[in-house]
């Protein structure tokens, strides 16, 4: 059984930064796709970003040249960087990984990013 547990969340000013990280117990097998996703009070869950198990990166629009997912230094953990933060980023961020072609995905428990003055 795979668990996700993510940290790195906060209160930050407009222009800040933040460093999410999600470290997993237990181990994914095969090509997987590890990524961040958030959701606002009202709107849906989307998609920040993911990179796959051969390192290829996906942004949404918002957020590209503003944030970067890498894998992180130790085993079995994932970063978000978040640069020149606006308060249109305030969310639950949630890590998630999903094994390629199955049915299997994981999801953290979120945390929260709040960007105001």
């Amino acid at each position: 059984q795979v668990q996700l547990v993510e940290s790195g969340g906060g209160l930050v000013q407009p222009g800040g930064a933040l460093r999410l990280s999600c470290a997993a117990t237990g181990s994914i097998f095969g090509p997987y796709v590890q990524g961040w996703y958030r959701q606002s009070p009202g709107k849906q869950r989307e998609l920040v970003a993911t990179i796959t198990s051969d390192g290829v990166r996906r942004y949404e629009d918002s957020v590209k040249g503003r944030f970067t997912i890498s894998r992180g230094n130790a085993r079995n953990t994932f970063n978000l960087q978040m640069n020149n933060l606006e308060p249109e980023d305030t969310a639950v961020y949630y890590c998630n990984v999903r094994r390629i072609g199955t049915v299997e995905v994981y999801w953290g428990q979120g945390t929260q990013v709040t960007v105001s003055p």
